[in-house]
């Protein structure tokens, strides 16, 4: 019977840690950019601007370099990553209802359903006494089961403060104000969790070759 301890990083993890963290943060670069110059890129490429306005041209090329990213990473890693695999079927989905509609509401939506799938997924999980959280992150490390049901909890509420706090920024702020935050408040706050969960990383982190040699 397999346990969330038997979940192993895969070689492609563990070689390319700087590719996956530019595979991720590039096309969310690129929204920002394109939303920030989005007229310069309509009076550059008139086509452009069959898409609407900024936010419509930043969701289009968006939704293009996140498909981009996501062939990188199959040719690349030789899978895609759940995370982004899951947030770019979100993104091609709500992106296209946003620029068809003509509604910025679906792809402003996008980070919350995103994260609130992933928040009810890992709590959830662990309700029917399974830690989802080493197939999430690809089993980027090794802890026993008391190391991943912590480290899960944490996670799962963690995505769903994302969620509730996209609503906040998104619903009350400016389209300007909420896509910096996206790209310069989202991550910021995710690196400095993440990093706090080092301690209890460590305390139940398990050596493989050790284990093995037992």
């Amino acid at each position: 019977m397999s346990t969330e301890s038997d979940i192993t990083p895969s070689t492609a993890d563990r070689h390319h840690p700087l590719l996956k963290l530019a595979l991720e943060l590039g096309p969310l670069m690129i929204f920002f950019f394109a939303n920030l110059r989005g007229q310069w890129l309509v009076e550059k490429f008139p086509a452009l601007s069959e898409l609407g306005g900024p936010l419509f041209v930043a969701t289009g090329l968006f939704m293009a370099a996140t498909i981009i990213s996501l062939i990188v990473s199959k040719i690349v890693l030789g899978h895609l990553p759940i995370m982004p695999f899951v947030s770019g079927i979100v993104v091609v989905i709500f992106g296209s209802l946003s620029i068809w509609l003509q509604n910025e509401t679906f792809i402003k939506m996008k980070p919350t359903i995103v994260n609130a799938l992933f928040g009810v997924a890992l709590l959830g999980g662990l309700a029917f006494g399974k830690s989802l959280l080493g197939y999430v992150f690809n089993a980027a490390f090794q802890l026993d089961a008391e190391g991943w049901r912590k480290l899960t909890i944490r996670w799962g509420i963690f995505f769903l403060f994302l969620a509730v706090l996209n609503e906040v920024v998104w619903r009350n702020f400016s389209d300007a104000t909420w896509v910096a935050f996206k790209v310069w408040g989202t991550m910021p706050i995710t690196i400095i969790f993440t990093l706090a969960q080092m301690p209890l990383v460590l305390k139940h982190s398990i050596n493989l070759e050790t284990d093995g040699e037992k």
